[in-house]
């Protein structure tokens, strides 16, 4: 169906069967019309200044709100903790007009002193949902652990059912541990049934520092890489922007339904300022020209 016939279709029919009765549900288009921006790891070997200029372009852009996920402060001893996060107090405060939504990495929780702090300085709980107009977000905690636990799928089974209508449904936590069995074609694994189950279209992750993007059965899985954490090794053995490897952020526009998603890399020294669709990159890497993106349109005038 073309876009402008779905334009002007005010709801789509569900047809449910009951007893042999025929009964038809009309279900409504969202009223959905918002910007976010997805944020990747600050750390994990930060480079304090790729941090700040990332901030600096979310500014010019002026999402309706912002969410991590993951990675916040460089973490490892309790005895740091507190600087660790004072450091960032000023930049969170001169962004406070938009509100951000954390997600908790590996080395922002890893023990229940940085639990705790991490709660106090993120003003979230570790796992937690929300709404935004009429989509649904839920924020999950694998930091102390490399998949979801029971109690996490738990959690996110009771949400996603008292959610069911909401549209789109995104989950974020840190550890990509999906990557393994998507690409050795597995889809029989908890998350993945439940996010079938109740059409969760987009599941986000961070921790390794590197872009990638595996589409399973309608689901958009997304590793975002680093805005901030190191890449430094990597670079140095050859692995660049078409291995995922660049500083960047997300910026995503919900319209109705849909969720569409850029990945603009950081402009400068540190990136070349590449700006591509996110449904431009399969597991494979990026489908178009790494040197420069819009290099395949041919202007009609």
């Amino acid at each position: 169906m073309k876009s402008q016939q779905r334009g002007q279709l005010a709801a789509a029919l569900v047809v449910l069967l009951f007893g042999g009765v025929i009964v038809t549900r009309a279900v409504t288009e969202p009223k959905n019309d918002f910007r976010f921006t997805i944020l990747c790891d600050r750390t994990g070997g930060a480079q304090p200044e790729i941090y700040g200029r990332i901030w600096r372009e979310v500014d010019l852009m002026h999402p309706d709100f912002v969410i991590n996920v993951g990675d916040t402060i460089q973490g490892g001893r309790d005895a740091d903790l507190d600087a660790q996060w004072s450091e960032l107090r000023p930049l969170f405060q001169r962004y406070s007009h938009y509100p951000l939504y954390f997600t908790p990495g590996n080395h922002d929780v890893f023990n229940d002193t940085s639990k705790a702090l991490y709660e106090k300085e993120s003003k979230r709980p570790t796992f937690y949902s929300f709404d935004y107009q009429e989509a649904h977000f839920t924020v999950l905690d694998n930091s102390r652990t490399n998949d979801l636990t029971e109690d996490q799928i738990k959690f996110l089974e009771k949400d996603l059912e008292a959610n069911k209508d909401k549209r789109p449904k995104f989950v974020f936590f840190h550890k990509p541990y999906w990557i393994a069995p998507l690409k050795l074609g597995s889809g029989e694994f908890p998350l993945h049934q439940l996010a079938k189950k109740y059409g969760v279209e987009h599941i986000i992750s961070g921790h390794g520092h590197v872009f990638v993007r595996i589409v399973r059965d309608g689901i958009a899985y997304m590793e975002v890489g680093s805005s901030g954490g190191t890449m430094e090794k990597a670079l140095e053995q050859g692995h660049g922007f078409k291995e995922g490897r660049f500083y960047h952020h997300v910026w995503v526009r919900v319209k109705g339904s849909k969720a569409m998603m850029s990945v603009k890399e950081l402009d400068g020294p540190k990136g070349a300022g590449r700006m591509f669709n996110a449904e431009d990159w399969d597991e494979n890497g990026p489908k178009f020209e790494v040197a420069d993106p819009a290099a395949s349109i041919k202007p009609t005038t």
